[in-house]
């Protein structure tokens, strides 16, 4: 298609309307509830501009960007308004067409007004795609959009030029991080890394951040654990013309096993307050009459006709309101759903702790003094307290700290035998893998304790960034020897990506000539000088496969685990053993006496040298 062609084409569908509108739910995970729709727009489908990448890209070149931007906007807010879609609906600007000379002041206003939206249920998402320079520019023009009620989103973080500093210039109220940084988190440390800093940053900024683009069910349980709890992408439901209204129906159920092995509590029992909620066409005096007659009633959950959650009313908020003058007179009898706050966190009874204190903390918006409310399969059970959630996360820190180990800060010996006993009782597949350092002591004699230190804290990072945090373990047994337990089902890929990272991470330790050689000479165990390899690691590994564990405990697990390495370290260099399953076969048929330990020497699968 030529350029005059392309250039026709764009004229005919500006002059014709025939721009279509798909629409992308976000969904709230807390409230399990659709927070908006990003509405994505498409030429005609018969056309060579279907595609939103040719499409704006022609209109960027005939200096029609701003025109074609405004028929998108008008083409969204009717449809939206057709389909009396809940939620926010977000409208994707380009920066350019906002400083284009020729764009037309109050149009927006104009579209949301003939068709009858807000510009409360409004954000403008700001989409980069060429370098902005003018950033004073564009702070009034965005200045201007906020003053008429607009919320501001910044889209595809850490994928423009200069997408931290509009942040820091622009203070959005929504952050959509770059789907590069969601495709495989569960995969890859540095990711993690970069969403925990950017949820920091969103924090101290009272930003609410966007996960868009997500794919894999994995991906999602991450970012739920990491305390992500606004979710776009193609998992939850793809981009269509006339989308679902219920989020619960694009949630999947989490899976429980996906619970972290080093997560203790597997529930919120221990929070649950069994408060009774009430109906969303309650009067407004029925509800102020059970906060007079409950003086520790902070709040009350507030129902749909499923007995779903769908707001929830706090003491402090509602006596705000009825404070003001006329007010009970005027909303005593008008249902509570007319002062409830839509904006609250609802958790699965089925989440653990640490994601419950994640959720919290993301809010911005959470107080002290409010409850959260506690689901069953997303129906009412009951409500938890912000402060009873504190105190038993600190409890469980200070318990880690008790046991952690003083150097790496890794779970120690109790909290490993608290992991081998629940992954015995779980029965879900696991690889138990004991990590050995080899030649560490000579290379602590030659190179000093400070050194080893150093191999050690970096042996540590290694293993941190080869684990699935929503399914695996890290924990540090003493001295170079390291315990792993992964729930991963590519635990074998984890463990030879781990040994490659090592090898290469090590060479920052020794001196040129030592690694020139391949070797250096230090005193054995006899006091004979001796040549030994350089660093590398003995891999023991127990495979548990998804039965019935028989006659293991956890102390017989960790026992057939330092074996296994054992056995490992008969190979020279970096290798792997793993226990053959006919070996956990042949214990459980012959239980071990209380205290007896397996012989040495165990069969196992084929000792493989990295």
């Amino acid at each position: 298609m030529t350029i005059t062609e392309q250039l026709g084409a764009l004229a005919t569908i500006l002059a014709q309307g025939s721009l279509h509108t798909l629409f992308q739910p976000i969904v709230s995970l807390s409230e399990r509830r659709i927070l908006g729709y990003e509405a994505l727009s498409r030429g005609p489908s018969n056309s060579a501009l279907h595609s939103p990448i040719n499409l704006f890209a022609v209109a960027r070149q005939a200096g029609r960007l701003s025109e074609l931007e405004i028929a998108c906007r008008d083409t969204a807010c009717r449809r939206f308004s057709e389909q009396k879609l809940p939620g926010k609906i977000f409208l994707n600007v380009s920066p350019e067409s906002l400083l284009e000379a020729n764009h037309p002041p109050g149009m927006t206003l104009k579209v949301l007004k003939a068709h009858g939206i807000a510009p409360s249920d409004v954000v403008i998402e700001l989409t980069e795609q060429t370098p902005t320079d003018d950033f004073q520019l564009l702070y009034n023009a965005l200045h201007h959009y906020r003053a008429m009620g607009f919320s501001i989103a910044l889209d595809d973080l850490g994928a423009g030029y200069s997408s931290l500093r509009l942040w820091s210039e622009l203070r959005p109220d929504y952050v959509k991080i770059d789907r590069h940084f969601i495709d495989g988190i569960h995969q890859d440390a540095l990711k993690r890394e970069f969403v925990g800093s950017i949820l920091q940053i969103a924090k101290a900024s009272r930003a609410q951040v966007i996960a868009e683009g997500i794919e894999l069910q994995e991906e999602l349980a991450v970012l739920a654990e990491m305390g992500v709890d606004l979710v776009q992408g193609y998992l939850l439901c793809r981009p269509q013309e006339q989308p679902p209204h219920d989020a619960r129906k694009l949630l999947p159920k989490l899976d429980p096993t996906t619970q972290a092995l080093g997560d203790e509590g597997s529930d919120l029992s221990a929070l649950l307050i069994e408060q009774v909620a009430v109906q969303h066409d309650v009067p407004t005096a029925a509800v102020l009459e059970a906060f007079r007659s409950q003086a520790n009633l902070n709040s009350l959950a507030v129902l749909d006709e499923q007995q779903h959650p769908c707001g929830i009313v706090h003491r402090h908020s509602l006596s705000e309101v009825l404070l003001k003058p006329f007010a009970t007179d005027l909303f005593a009898r008008k249902p509570i759903s007319r002062l409830m706050s839509e904006d609250f966190l609802a958790v699965e009874m089925s989440q653990s702790l640490q994601q419950v204190s994640r959720l919290l903390t993301s809010r911005a918006r959470q107080r002290m003094e409010e409850d959260f409310i506690i689901t069953v399969d997303g129906r009412y059970l009951g409500l938890g307290r912000v402060i009873d959630v504190l105190k038993l996360i600190t409890e469980m820190k200070i318990q880690q700290a008790r046991y952690a180990n003083p150097l790496t800060l890794l779970p120690g010996n109790v909290p490993i035998q608290q992991c081998l006993t629940r992954v015995l009782q779980q029965g879900r597949e696991a690889a138990i893998c004991y990590v050995d350092v080899d030649s560490f002591k000579p290379f602590n004699d030659i190179y000093g304790y400070g050194r080893g230190d150093e191999v050690l804290l970096c042996l540590a990072q290694c293993l941190n960034e080869r684990v699935d945090p929503n399914r695996d373990f890290v924990g540090h047994i003493g001295g170079d020897d390291f315990m792993l337990v992964l729930g991963s089902a590519d635990w074998r890929k984890r463990l030879t990506d781990l040994l490659e990272d090592f090898q290469c991470q090590c060479r920052r330790f020794y001196r040129r000539e030592h690694l020139e050689a391949g070797c250096f000479v230090a005193h054995n165990r006899q006091g004979q000088r001796q040549e030994f390899a350089l660093l590398s690691l003995s891999i023991g590994v127990v495979h548990l496969p998804a039965q019935d564990r028989g006659a293991l405990d956890a102390s017989l697990l960790a026992e057939l685990a330092s074996q296994a390495k054992h056995q490992a370290k008969v190979v020279p260099g970096y290798s792997i053993h793993v226990l053959d399953p006919l070996t956990l076969e042949q214990l459980r048929n012959t239980p071990l006496a209380p205290g007896q330990a397996p012989a040495p020497g165990l069969p196992g699968g084929t000792v493989a040298p990295a």
